[in-house]
């Protein structure tokens, strides 16, 4: 009984103190409504906390506006112009919002008193540049938005009052220089967003300034190119995205050296190529992604140095192939999206294990469902596809068919493959005199379309450079084939189901070691092996010894038209005899006879030329 009266004297002490709580709100809440003053005109405010003035029409910043507002909405209005100290009473003011304005001139100190301002949004104004000191008096601004301006030049010392910042969205403007010392005195600041701007090479001066910047975001730039050691300051950046330049074509191979990203993102550019060189370091990389870039190949062992890589993204590109072994060495990839590509398939030697990944973006894809994709729907009930299952495209018995409507009684028979066979064994055995060049064939059947490769008497694979190649259509070509090219060559004919292999062999005869003929031909096409069934003793129907009469029988033909023109000239030019005079010349000297005589008479001299025609 005690306890129970304790209890019911604890709820009566209870309850008195809420209705004397009760009473104390009630009447603040009176007093505060005796004495609020009234929302300035064209706004609505709200427990003055939110002074609304959006759509208000107002060409200026009211002056009545209440000094213990939270929260100023101005967007959507025609103010041109912020003036000196525009705001000096709002000094409890967290959030200003003067986006969708006319705004083009901001004076020095437009913003001083605002010492409590968090936010700050300038977007989608008329801005074409920022006076050094405009941000004068923000000591706590930590959000800045100037988007969506047209703003040309970053100057030095623009943002040096700003040192809580932490965030600046420049998206959309049209600059076109960052000063080395722009971004001075901004020692908080994490994420930078640049974008829409005809920049031509990336502010590497500027950045350094900014020693703590975790997230950089370059949009729409001019580059063309990036080159090395662009961020090597930004020890601290995490993230980086880079895309819709459509000139940039290539990563030098240091361009991102110093940073230690875990994640980045390369879309909308035109890279032809992954960038394995740049990427090499990245051991801390968690996501990448190059969607929207025209890459052809994804190749073998070159991104094993991205030890926690997690998921890749190349969406929308120009993948023919992806490699085997191109993710060996990630252990820890859960996601690949390769969707809206070239690829006919994707074989389970590409990764180090199929079991960690999770999701998988096939999708739009003309892939060939034969039994390299077998893997796939094996492994569909532990794989999230996106929401777009694949589709077989190639393959007329399963054109249009969804990998999820694929039972397992059907597999078996459906997604099939058949090892490669090559077509003609006979064996090709050539002899060759040195210089000459020999092509050996192989062609071989199969599904899917085996691969051919080639391997030389050592056994090591033959590239498609160099003196001895392959060529696109399986063959082997020997060009100026000399002593050392002797052995038997390999051919492998390789796919999903097996490899089939056939073997040649090469002798050449080396030149005599006495022989000093200065006209032997070495780069005659001597021997093509025509057939895989060519004998390698057939002749060519030119030798050396044909070559040297075929030589003197036309020097001597020459010789004797040009002699017998000759002879024929010059009994012509006997036939016509002596020369005759062909030309008389009568000139007046001046002479003696002429001098004595005064004057009176003339003396004429006559001379005649002869002219002897050859």
């Amino acid at each position: 009984m005690q306890a129970r009266h304790q209890m019911f004297e604890r709820l009566a002490v209870h309850q008195r103190l809420c209705c004397g709580v009760l009473y104390l709100l009630a009447a603040g809440v009176a007093f505060t409504s005796e004495t609020r003053r009234p929302c300035p005109q064209s706004c609505r405010c709200n427990n003055e906390l939110l002074v609304n003035c959006s759509h208000g029409q107002l060409s200026t910043v009211p002056d009545n506006l209440w000094k213990d507002a939270k929260i100023l909405n101005l967007t959507h209005n025609n103010i041109r112009t912020l003036v000196h100290q525009q705001f000096q009473t709002l000094a409890r003011l967290l959030e200003l919002d003067l986006s969708d304005n006319l705004l083009a001139i901001v004076e020095v100190e437009a913003f001083l008193g605002l010492q409590s301002l968090l936010t700050l949004r300038l977007a989608r104004n008329h801005l074409k540049i920022i006076p050094v000191g405009a941000f004068a008096g923000l000591p706590n601004l930590q959000l800045l938005d100037i988007s969506s301006n047209e703003i040309l030049v970053f100057v030095d010392f623009t943002f040096r009052d700003l040192a809580a910042l932490q965030c600046i969205k420049a998206a959309d403007n049209d600059l076109v220089f960052i000063s080395h010392q722009a971004f001075t005195g901004l020692t908080s600041l994490h994420e930078l967003h640049i974008d829409g701007c005809n920049l031509t090479a990336v502010p590497t001066e500027a950045l350094t300034q900014l020693s703590v910047l975790r997230s950089l975001h370059f949009h729409r730039l001019g580059l063309n190119a990036l080159p090395n050691y662009s961020f090597h300051h930004l020890v601290h950046l995490k993230e980086l995205v880079i895309s819709h330049c459509p000139w940039l074509e290539t990563l030098s191979g240091n361009s991102l050296f110093g940073l230690n990203l875990t994640s980045l993102t390369i879309r909308h550019c035109n890279l032809s190529a992954v960038p394995y060189i740049p990427l090499h370091h990245l051991v801390y990389l968690i996501y990448l992604d190059l969607s929207f870039n025209p890459i052809t190949y994804i190749h073998g062992n070159l991104l094993g140095d991205l030890l926690r890589l997690q998921e890749l993204h190349l969406v929308g590109g120009s993948l023919l192939s992806i490699g085997i072994g191109a993710f060996r060495g990630l252990t820890h990839f859960k996601l690949l999206n390769v969707s809206r590509n070239l690829l006919t398939t994707l074989e389970t030697g590409a990764f180090q294990s199929v079991d960690a990944l999770k999701t998988l973006g096939l999708d739009n894809n003309p892939l060939a469902c034969d039994c390299r994709l077998l893997w796939v729907v094996q492994r569909r009930q532990y794989l999230e596809f996106g929401g777009h299952s694949p589709t077989c495209t190639t393959s007329l018995q399963l054109e249009s068919w969804h990998f999820l409507d694929f039972s397992e009684v059907e597999l078996p028979g459906l997604l099939t493959c058949r090892q490669p066979q090559i077509l003609n064994r006979k064996p090709q055995g050539v002899k060759v005199d040195q210089g000459h060049t020999v092509v050996f064939y192989c062609n071989a059947e199969g599904e899917p379309l085996p691969y051919i490769s080639w391997l030389n008497p050592q056994l090591r694979p033959l590239s498609p450079t160099g003196r001895i190649r392959t060529l696109s259509n399986g063959s082997l070509e020997v060009r100026y084939a000399q002593p050392q090219d002797n052995g038997t060559y390999r051919c492998v004919a390789s796919n999903a189901a097996g490899n089939d292999s056939l073997h040649v062999s090469l002798h050449v005869q080396a030149f005599p070691s006495s022989s000093k003929n200065p006209l032997r031909l070495k780069g005659w096409f001597a021997l093509p092996s025509a057939s895989p069934g060519v004998n390698g003793n057939q002749k060519h129907p030119f030798d050396v010894k044909t070559l040297l009469i075929a030589a003197a029988i036309g020097f001597l033909s020459f010789f004797s038209s040009v002699s017998v023109c000759f002879i024929f000239m010059f009994f012509w030019s006997k036939s016509k005899g002596k020369i005759k005079h062909t030309a008389t010349i009568a000139y007046v000297p001046r002479s003696a006879v002429s001098n004595s005589n005064g004057g009176k008479g003339n003396y004429m001299e006559t001379s005649r030329f002869t002219m002897k025609l050859i």
